[in-house]
């Protein structure tokens, strides 16, 4: 029997999918070993644990800290712990005993984020590049959420590809009962739902939709997402430009967002980087076709169930979105294929591929 902590601190960020369905399936193939789980204050409540051999503790430190570096690695040294799984990262680097990270891709080291303070981001963007080098070498090993990330991070690092392992992450059909947003029952849409940092390639979007409005006149473009200063600018960005008929829900519910996905004439996808890219995957499960990116991971992960286009040209997002709202015969084969490329990824497989991985280790 040994000890495994996971730094779940990342629970409710967009990486906490990956870290809350690692625990809740580690907690039913895993009858031997003994985890903690870090989490932050505002997540203890919300991070359940049902089985007695799970305990989670609080884990008051941020990314990018002093406490992190200081204060949460004397936390986990006192867990005495026989592994310690980092599902991000970033962590302490003063933690020197047998350890994991998952990498889930290179987003934060190439790219900005306008929504931070400049000043800011730019300092924690280069102790992010040290400590990815730095984590790539001192993990026993690397998980990554697709072949593309490890390639990715294999040539960014300089370790050896036999340190890295690909465990593929999943997506789900919402249980929550379909609920419609009024304002959009009986429009014709496309949709997008996520961040819109500067990777997300929203802007090129928003382009080639004006363009498919000549031909269609009458259709929406939804983009699903809680404001913040990055939406708020393209807001404004749309309404100086004169483009209309773009749809800002804010944050929406579980039902919302799938009334969304089983109402859309097609989810558009158009982002420059991708480690997996699960909201693609959690369209098809819901039946909407998918136009995306052909960028990084995202053809690995999506297969023939994806109609593609070159994110840097809005002629090729546009055209490819056309080909979509009036080639029924594709839209069905997408939605048919889309159908089966979910059915080839599953959260407890992940779970089991990871518990492998501690088991080789301990």
């Amino acid at each position: 029997m040994s000890k495994i902590v996971i730094d779940a601190r990342e629970y409710t960020t967009s990486t906490g999918r990956y870290v809350s369905k690692l625990i809740e399936n580690l907690e039913k193939i895993d009858p031997e070993n003994n985890y903690t789980v870090l989490v932050r204050p505002k997540d203890f409540e919300q991070c359940k644990i049902d089985n007695p051999k799970f305990t989670k503790l609080v884990a008051p430190y941020k990314e990018f800290t002093f406490g992190e570096q200081i204060g949460f690695a004397w936390q986990i040294y006192r867990q005495r712990a026989d592994l310690v799984h980092f599902c991000m990262t970033q962590q302490p680097i003063l933690y020197f005993k047998r350890s994991i990270t998952t990498v889930h891709d290179l987003t934060t080291a190439r790219f900005t984020n306008p929504d931070k303070d400049p000043r800011i981001f730019f300092i924690k963007q280069q102790i992010y590049k040290v400590v990815i080098m730095y984590a790539a070498r001192k993990s026993k090993q690397i998980i990554t959420p697709s072949n593309y990330v490890k390639e990715d991070l294999v040539n960014y690092t300089g370790i050896n590809p036999s340190k890295v392992s690909v465990t593929y992450e999943s997506a789900d059909t919402i249980k929550e009962k379909a609920s419609p947003i009024k304002s959009l029952v009986g429009k014709k849409y496309i949709m997008y739902i996520g961040r819109p940092t500067p990777h997300k390639n929203l802007w090129r979007l928003i382009e080639a939709f004006d363009s498919l409005k000549a031909m269609h006149p009458d259709l929406y473009l939804v983009l699903a997402g809680q404001f913040d200063r990055n939406y708020n600018a393209v807001k404004r960005r749309a309404i100086s430009s004169g483009i209309v008929d773009i749809v800002f829900t804010d944050r929406v519910s579980e039902g919302e967002l799938r009334w969304l996905y089983e109402n859309c004439q097609a989810y558009i996808f158009p982002s420059l980087s991708e480690g997996f890219g699960l909201p693609g995957l959690e369209a098809m499960a819901h039946g909407a076709p998918v136009v995306s990116s052909n960028a990084t991971s995202l053809p690995e992960i999506y297969g023939d169930a994806a109609h593609y286009f070159d994110p840097n040209d809005r002629i090729s997002i546009s055209s490819a979105i056309a080909e979509v709202l009036t080639d029924q015969d594709l839209r069905r084969q997408l939605i048919k294929n889309g159908y089966k490329q979910v059915k080839k990824y599953s959260w407890e497989t992940m779970a089991e591929q990871t518990l492998d991985i501690y088991k080789k280790l301990i």
